[in-house]
Parts: structure tokens; C-alpha cells; sequence
């Protein structure tokens, strides 16, 4: 029987391996860095002249909330600690947290287990996904669909965008709310639990072609899941940026229409 060689290194990896899980604490770590500090600001997300949301604040449910942002009422007590877009960031926080994706991820850059291929865990021991907290990744397929209803809320908001209080209008800013919106639609629809709803228990593509065609673009999307999940953290802090800047009298939205 042979015997593994004395090697008394981590890893014989002579690459730069730890380099993409250092790119990712830093890209992830930045932006929850700006996400909190908006989402605790309660300030600048709306901007009356062309009902620019940002999504950081949608929808906007606090008693804080203008009431004009507040587009499915005011439910929620305005204390600083509580998120003006209480009822949608847990949910968006979960999907986020249990994307397949971004297990990866964190896991890598996080956690260091491990923290790139042949490359020692930084932990002794394994459990898997099977205690707590881990076990909660398991709810992944279930905040599936309150993504889906958070798209929908988003999408919503970016047609309002269109509706100024002097009529149709079309900016700069409609671009980047539309843009956010698509974006947001491929990661979510590339996400794994849609992909197996969509056919991941299909016995006979032939006698469910709608669903088989479907089940196509969603595994085309899949692929490009990684990127779809940067893509939409850049889109996403661009769009609340883009509305601070406009609330907060930075500079004016360039107009094409109104």
C-alpha cells in the first residue's frame, strides 16, 4: 500500500490563489458597507420632480417615509433602527445570503472553506449544511418567490418613473431604474430554484413544451449566474447613487423627454 508523500506545506500552489477570494471580501465587503449606511440614512431616495425610487427604499412602508414614496402606505412605526423598506430587505437579504452563487462565495472569502482548490480548509471540521445556521440555506427555494414579488414591486416603480407630476417623462434616470429592473430579472430568473421549477421534475420534456422552452432560457441565464449576481450588486448601488445625487441637489437629471 502506498503511502502519501511527506509534505509538510498547506498547498503546493505557486499561483496567486488567494488573490479572487481577497477581490471578493473587498467587493462584497464594500458594498454592505454602503448598503447599511444608506438604508439607516432615511434620507435622499425620492425625488419629487420625476418619482425617481431608489430600490434601497422600496417599497417605502415607515411612518418616516414621504408620503409620496410611500406607494403601499405607511404600516411601519419611523424609528431609525427600522429600514424604511422593512418588509422586502429580509427577504432580499435571504435570497441574496442562500444564492448558490454567493455560498460560494463567502464561503471561499468568508469562511475560507475552503478558500480555493487544493488548498487546505481553514476549519478542522465539516458538517455541511446540516446545522444551524447552515441548515437555513435550505429556505433558498422559498425566498425564491418573495424575490419575484420584490422584481415585481421594482419593475412597478420604475413605470411610475415614467409619470411625473407634469405628465410623461423620460430621463436619464429611466434608463438606469430600467436598466436596474432587467438586471434584476435575469439573476433572479437565472437563480437555480427557478431553473428546477420550471422543469427540474419534468419525466418527458415532449408533453410540456411551454414549460420545456422556458426551462431552455432559464438554463441559459443559469450560466451566467456569477456574473448576474455582480452585475445586479453595480446596478443596484449605481441606481441609489444616481437618485441620492438627484435628491440631494448634486446635479440635475439629464432630460430627453419633459
Amino acid at each position: 500500500m502506498r503511502q502519501r508523500a511527506a509534505i509538510t506545506a498547506k498547498t503546493l500552489r505557486t499561483d496567486r490563489w488567494w488573490f479572487a477570494p481577497l477581490l471578493t471580501v473587498i467587493g462584497l465587503g464594500a458594498w454592505v458597507t454602503y448598503a447599511t449606511v444608506r438604508v439607516f440614512m432615511h434620507d435622499y431616495y425620492w425625488v419629487e420632480d420625476f418619482h425617481y425610487l431608489t430600490p434601497f427604499y422600496s417599497p417605502c412602508v415607515t411612518q418616516a417615509c414621504i408620503p409620496e414614496a410611500a406607494h403601499f402606505g405607511r404600516v411601519l412605526p419611523g424609528w431609525w433602527i427600522i429600514p424604511d423598506a422593512a418588509l422586502t430587505l429580509p427577504f432580499l437579504l435571504l435570497f441574496r445570503l442562500t444564492c448558490y452563487y454567493y455560498r460560494k462565495a463567502y464561503y471561499r472569502s468568508f469562511w475560507l472553506s475552503p478558500p480555493a482548490c487544493a488548498v487546505p480548509d481553514g476549519h478542522k471540521t465539516y458538517s455541511g449544511e446540516t446545522r444551524f445556521p447552515l441548515v437555513g440555506q435550505n429556505l433558498h427555494r422559498y425566498a425564491f418567490y418573495a424575490a419575484v414579488i420584490i422584481s415585481l414591486i421594482n419593475s412597478w416603480d420604475a413605470v411610475l418613473a415614467f409619470h411625473s407630476p407634469k405628465g410623461f417623462g423620460f430621463g436619464l434616470g429611466n434608463l438606469i431604474l430600467l436598466g436596474n429592473v432587467v438586471m434584476l430579472w435575469a439573476y433572479t430568473l437565472s437563480c437555480h430554484s427557478c431553473r428546477h421549477i420550471a422543469g427540474g421534475r419534468l419525466k418527458h420534456f415532449s408533453k410540456h413544451p411551454v414549460r420545456y422552452r422556458f426551462w431552455t432560457f432559464i438554463s441559459k441565464l443559469n450560466v451566467r449566474h456569477m456574473q448576474l449576481a455582480w452585475i445586479t450588486l453595480g446596478t443596484l448601488a449605481l441606481t441609489d447613487f444616481y437618485v441620492m445625487a438627484l435628491s440631494a441637489g448634486w446635479f440635475n437629471d439629464l432630460r430627453f423627454i419633459n
